[in-house]
């Protein structure tokens, strides 16, 4: 492996990295050594790629959305014409009851970007665009949302309903919400997983 091979793979796990650590402990939540750690390299290491904190959290924000557009776009392939569907029961359950470190990061990383510096709010918004754009131009399917209002609104229902099931103490409650925003998105199309 050359030395560029090296040096891109180690980029990659600290972006990785970071990621899992944001969308765990948020971005107060952890430091450079940190970030340094879960990424098993050293701080000199992680400036040698990113010159602070914050480049790292742009770039986890950037990887994160492209992450999800990547799954919705994984979900079409898969599903066809019934993707929409498996993508809502797919976010309502897995996702939601997944270790918050490998949770969405639109989800988990939304409240960060809006205390963030105007270039990562930026880069979110593009990212956001792009899974917008990614959920309308997939197949056509049963409930799937028309337009950018109309994926935005689906988005935002999955994401309130995740962030509320994952806040409470009782399974049975959050099971109830995640509910909820299924019967909003789906109608008589949703079952639970």
């Amino acid at each position: 492996m050359s030395r560029l091979e090296q040096k891109s793979q180690t980029r990659q796990r600290i972006v990785e990295a970071a990621g899992r650590s944001f969308r765990k402990g948020g971005f107060g939540g952890v430091g450079v050594d940190g970030l340094a750690k879960e990424a098993g390299v050293t701080s000199g290491a992680f400036y040698g790629h990113f010159g602070s904190k914050s480049d790292a959290f742009h770039e986890a924000v950037v990887h994160g959305m492209a992450d999800l557009q990547a799954g919705v776009l994984h979900y079409q392939q898969t599903h066809g014409s019934l993707w929409w569907p498996e993508f809502v029961k797919f976010y309502l359950g897995a996702k939601r009851r997944c270790d918050l470190a490998e949770s969405c990061g639109l989800q988990a990383l939304s409240p960060e970007v809006a205390r963030a510096s105007p270039e990562v709010r930026e880069a979110f918004e593009s990212g956001l665009k792009e899974v917008s754009a990614a959920i309308l131009s997939g197949p056509k399917s049963p409930k799937a949302p028309r337009d950018e209002a109309g994926a935005c609104s689906a988005l935002s229902a999955l994401v309130g309903a995740v962030t509320l099931a994952r806040a409470v103490g009782s399974e049975q409650f959050a099971d109830a919400i995640a509910a909820s925003a299924g019967v909003a998105l789906l109608g008589e199309l949703w079952q639970p997983r």
